[in-house]
């Protein structure tokens, strides 16, 4: 038996136990061990880019599920042993499910819910054979469009599955620039860029690249589409989003579902209208619930309802619970009440009518869920559900919740619920209803977020902890969701910094400018308004929109005139100078950190701000030829940072950079190699990827002073292209000139002047004829 044979037999036993086919990591382990069952798992990461601590514990869990699926003990040395003789045995049986059976093993109904759909995933398919690259497929509601999508994804077994749920609500849609944000940096470790259109070739070569099927599910796209089938006008990006999966040469596969049809002439996509079930699949999936089936009743009830597979399953579970599995009893009663236009959207009102006279507390808590928006985070564990019964004594809120599942009207999965969007649509417009409620279920939804995110460790953390934000939008409580934003957590990087800031520190711009322009305008209090436009400025900072992070630094400082808070003028100042530095304008920004270090000087609290305003004062000196005074500024500023206890781990790799180039300016070589490599090192023990760039491209000027060109060159492109990633464009300029200055030493002329070139294309964007013209006359005087 061969390695592919032999994963494919195992393949097959696995999703025949547990519904489940094996990932991507186990396939690697069992075939690597399957060629060589003596090679270690080092050497197996050393071959496809994973830790040997990865594999060592999918390779655990892993032996652990095939001992159970094979019936006998199975380790790494033993496994292949154990494949063949069950393989061998095999043979001599009908089939595997045979086997089985023989044993006392009963075959697990793999997924009773979906019937009658091979068709569909054959045709789906053959499209995708013939070459289409996105597939829409519409239909109504609750017909059996996402699992449908869900099913040929797990049946063509896809690598992995990039997943964009649109919400249900406009005023909810997700921007497309966050969505392609994200999931560069979740699915493809790949720091996304400032501009969407880099970020889209970005995702276009991933998907070239990408060997693997890469499918791609866009589910309900309806909501982002106006009455003509075309993209809201605030939402066209997302035009260039498909154009860019429709790309012929990429190695995946996307699947949108949606009520209504695109009709977007730029984009290649191709339709597959999905209609309801037939009468057969109907009878297969009631048959597997012990319902008898009456054929003339259900045929009528299939007819009536157009054969959709949500009111199937919604009827199911009321024909099960009110009417002890007696089909015909509940059609005698109910058929007059679901026969009108909207069958579906009917089908659910009645329902959310019949459980509210029968279980007004299972009622209540359906109608609140409602308040979820399933989006950035598609599903809430159990504590989310029982926050919302809080009128309901503890011992009976399981109970609730198990009446809901049994009518298939919240759906679960490992501990997870979330609500069907058809379901969801009914529910939000009926608590809506109850005015009482409408407020008290959201901020009852937003504490329980809240205290779900203690500490922000990576994306889904952060979004996590967002999800507050949208619960107190909907109440118009802005200053509750400006609350959510600057709320300080613990975090891996510093304790206490806001939410907003590790957006940034993230990589998720979009996310930050979303959701703080959403707001910025309705909140009345003036020092939660300042601190937004603060952690604003410094979004616009690193992308390298200096003159907008000045206009919110501006703003900020205009209104903290009427108050007196010190911490807050401070960071104000400081955020200026920074800007200024950047901009190349020294002299403004020598007054603002002079200003900082003088309010620093009144108050103990702010020996941080003295520390940071000292470092750049040094390389301000040095830079002007001042090397008596840098020489003593950076000293005192790096015993400042050594003593300060309120310096962040953020503050100190900045920090580093900036005596690293002060001592590199006055000559000390040996002190700012050292400095570098410690600002490299923090960079990495801490995920600072602007940081870490930034000190390469420091380190490639030392090895330019030393003459080491070619070591120079490789750390300048080394950051050039880590910079570049990332958006940040004012160090990416820096970059570019500096290479350009190690080319101009080598007498690379050609080469040189590209990079300058460069380098003045991107100050020229930032506004900085400062900048611009340092790297003219560096230019002009090689030239001379």
């Amino acid at each position: 038996m061969g390695a592919e044979e032999a994963l494919e037999f195992v393949d097959s036993l696995v999703f025949l136990k547990t519904g489940e086919h094996l990932d991507r990591t186990q396939r690697i382990i069992l075939g690597h061990l399957w060629e060589d069952e003596k090679r270690t798992y080092q050497d197996i990461g050393n071959s496809c880019s994973y830790t040997e601590a990865h594999l060592k514990a999918v390779g655990a869990g892993l032996w652990h599920l095939l001992s159970d699926v094979l019936g006998e003990k199975v380790s790494k040395s033993t496994f292949q042993g154990v494949v063949q003789g069950f393989w061998t045995t095999q043979q001599s049986q009908k089939s595997h499910v045979h086997h089985l059976s023989t044993n006392n093993t009963k075959p697990q109904d793999i997924d009773s819910s979906f019937v009658g759909r091979d068709r569909e995933i054959a045709e789906i398919h053959t499209l995708v054979g013939r070459g289409a690259k996105v597939i829409l497929i519409q239909g109504e509601g609750g017909v059996g469009k996402t699992t449908l999508a869900r099913k040929y994804f797990k049946n063509q077994k896809f690598d992995f599955v990039l997943e964009l749920w649109m919400a249900t609500e406009i005023q909810n849609l997700t921007p497309v620039e966050s969505v392609v944000e994200e999931w560069l940096r979740r699915d493809f470790n790949e720091e996304p860029g400032r501009d969407f259109g880099i970020n889209l070739e970005r995702l276009r070569r991933k998907l070239r690249e990408h060997t693997p099927k890469i499918g791609v599910f866009i589910d309900n796209l309806e909501t982002a589409l106006d009455k003509n089938g075309k993209f809201l006008e605030y939402r066209r990006p997302y035009v260039e989003l498909l154009r860019v999966l429709a790309d012929p040469d990429l190695h995946s596969v996307t699947l949108v579902t949606s009520r209504e049809r695109l009709r977007e002439s730029s984009i290649e996509v191709h339709l597959y209208p999905l209609e309801g079930l037939d009468d057969e699949a109907w009878r297969q999936f009631f048959s597997r619930r012990q319902i008898n089936c009456d054929s003339t009743v259900l045929s009528e009830m299939c007819r009536a309802y157009g054969g959709n597979a949500k009111a199937m399953q919604i009827l199911q579970g009321a024909i099960l619970t009110d009417f002890n599995g007696d089909i015909n009893a509940y059609w005698q009663e109910n058929r007059t009440d679901l026969l009108i236009e909207r069958e579906l959207k009917d089908l659910v009102a009645s329902q959310f009518t019949r459980i509210q006279q029968i279980d007004i507390e299972a009622y209540c808590l359906l109608y609140r869920l409602g308040c979820y928006r399933y989006q950035d985070i598609p599903s809430i564990p159990i504590e989310g559900v029982l926050c919302l019964l809080w009128d309901v004594p503890e011992q009976q809120r399981k109970r609730v919740i198990k009446a809901l599942q049994e009518l298939s009207l919240i759906e679960t999965k490992k501990g997870q619920y979330w609500l069907h969007p058809v379901i969801r649509d009914e529910a939000i417009s009926r608590l809506r209803l109850v005015g009482e409620e409408w407020e008290i279920v959201n901020r009852k939804a937003a504490d329980f977020w809240t205290q779900k995110v203690e500490i922000v460790k990576n994306i889904t953390d952060a979004l996590t902890a967002l999800e507050a934000y949208y619960h107190y939008v909907e109440i118009s409580d802005f200053e509750q969701a400006g609350d959510v934003i600057l709320q300080g957590r613990g975090q891996q990087w510093s304790t206490g910094l806001p939410l907003g800031s590790s957006f940034y520190q993230l990589g998720l711009l979009q996310k930050n400018f979303s959701v703080i322009k959403r707001i910025i305008d309705d909140i009345k209090s003036q020092e939660r308004l300042i601190k937004l436009y603060i952690i604003l400025g410094y979004t616009y900072r690193i992308i390298g929109c200096i003159r907008e992070a000045i206009e919110c630094y501006e703003k900020s400082g205009e209104i903290v005139e009427n108050l007196d808070v010190k911490p807050i003028k401070i960071s104000i100042l400081f955020n200026k100078g920074l800007c200024k530095l950047e901009l190349g304008e020294l002299e403004a920004a020598e007054d603002c950190f002079i200003s900082v270090c003088s309010l620093a000087e009144q108050n103990s609290q702010l020996d941080d701000y003295m520390a940071y305003a000292q470092c750049c004062l040094a390389l301000i000196k040095s830079c002007s030829g001042s090397r008596e005074d840098a020489f003593y500024i950076a000293e005192e500023a790096f015993s400042a940072m050594s003593l300060s206890s309120r310096v962040t781990l953020w503050g100190i790799g900045h920090s580093l950079i900036t005596l690293c180039l002060t001592y590199k300016n006055l000559g000390n070589t040996k002190k700012s190699f050292d400095l570098c490599q410690r600002a490299i090192f923090h960079s990495d023990d801490n995920n600072f990827t602007q940081i870490k760039a930034k000190a390469i491209s420091c380190l490639a000027e030392l090895y330019r002073e030393q003459g080491e060109f070619t070591r120079a060159l490789f750390h300048h492109s080394e950051a050039i292209e880590i910079l570049d990633k990332i958006g940040a464009k004012s160090d990416l300029a820096e970059a570019y000139y500096q290479r350009a200055l190690t080319y101009q030493k080598m007498g690379e002329i050609n080469k040189s002047r590209e990079d300058f070139v460069q380098a003045i294309a991107l100050f020229k964007e930032m506004q900085a004829p400062r900048q611009v013209e340092k790297v003219q006359t560096a230019m002009e005087c090689f030239e001379k």
